[in-house]
């Protein structure tokens, strides 16, 4: 009897070429995508269900409006609000996608669950755990957006383009005639359009109000639109004529105060993460050396990783990083294994 799979579609290439060859491997596959807001997601619903339809492979799409609101879009706004700068799709996938998805194949009688990532699976025998590697595809590599994946997903998930490389993904979709063979890539929160102030302001009740552009030693430099309006590391767009260039270091969303300061004020050695997630091993016991991420699109860079007291992850680069930014998520790998990962504390 064949293997069952059901294949997350998004709508783009990557997901229709996962389902493409795992249906040429020969498993019985169904594609499955979660609907999770209106706006704009209509399209990439037409698309995914005409590429399944090109495939010949049944398509479903159950309704996670409201746990998408809840799990993703709720923790966007609160995390915004509260002086953070997250990314919505670390959340999507630890929260909604990638649970949901696994949820329903197993109600369903599914043997696996499959996504277009560009990450690759293995089990390591000797450690008897599911390892998440980078995609083969460096340029493409979509790890990071992954480190809080479970044993128990790891073991029933399959990702057919990790390794591939982009280019070759196109030319599979390309020579099977799909619609969306030369699809752009997806490059914005998909559930925001147009300004994401703007719809902080529209959907979450944020009145802007304005407060004062601070140096370090409190001294006002000036008055801004919202501190929440600003990014540490942001010099362009302050509004301010200024002596010599300033870059956003902090914010105080209770006083409304923007702290500016200098580039070299913006490097720190030493990062914490809050609700740490471990994929090659159980924990972190002592110190151990490793490459990290604080960012998506940055190159891993040498540091020394520990759990401190109150058990959140810690590291200590090799060398200052400019502009680590609580929220976003920090992501650690030993060659091409993910480690761990957890949220940005500061």
């Amino acid at each position: 009897m064949k293997k069952k799979v059901l294949v997350a579609i998004s709508g783009g290439v990557d997901s229709a070429v996962a389902a493409y060859l795992l249906k040429s491997e020969g498993f019985d596959v169904t594609g499955i995508m979660l609907r999770l807001f209106d706006k704009s997601q209509s399209t990439d619903a037409e698309d995914a269900k005409a590429l399944c339809k090109k495939i010949n492979i049944p398509f479903v799409y159950p309704d996670y409006r409201d746990e998408f609101k809840k799990q993703v879009i709720d923790r966007f706004s609160e995390s915004y609000l509260s002086g953070e700068i997250p990314n919505p799709c670390v959340d999507c996938n630890r929260y909604v996608k990638i649970p949901f998805v696994y949820d329903y194949a197993l109600k369903e009688g599914f043997d696996y669950i499959a996504t277009g990532h560009y990450a690759r699976v293995n089990y390591d025998e000797s450690r008897d755990r599911y390892l998440l590697l980078k995609g083969a595809d460096a340029a493409k590599d979509q790890s990071y957006v992954l480190y809080n994946l479970t044993q128990e997903i790891l073991s029933k998930l399959l990702l057919p383009v990790g390794e591939l490389s982009k280019s070759q993904v196109r030319e599979i979709a390309a020579s099977q005639d799909f619609l969306n063979a030369d699809k752009k890539d997806s490059q914005d929160i998909c559930f925001v359009s147009g300004n994401f102030y703007d719809y902080l302001k529209e959907n979450c009740g944020v009145v802007l109000k304005e407060g004062n552009f601070v140096d370090v030693s409190g001294k006002v430099l000036g008055r801004h639109k919202g501190a929440v309006c600003y990014t540490r590391g942001q010099r362009k767009g302050l509004g301010l004529a200024l002596p010599k260039p300033m870059y956003v270091l902090s914010k105080d969303m209770e006083k409304n105060t923007v702290t500016l300061g200098f580039d070299e004020d913006l490097y720190s050695s030493d990062v914490v993460a809050r609700d740490a997630n471990f994929i090659s091993c159980d924990n972190i016991e002592g110190e151990i050396p490793v490459f990290a991420r604080v960012r998506y699109n940055q190159k891993e860079q040498p540091a020394v990783a520990f759990m401190n007291d109150e058990g959140n992850l810690c590291v200590r680069f090799d060398a200052p990083q400019r502009a680590v930014t609580a929220g976003q998520s920090l992501v650690l790998y030993q060659n091409d294994i993910v480690v761990a990962g957890g949220k940005i504390i500061k």
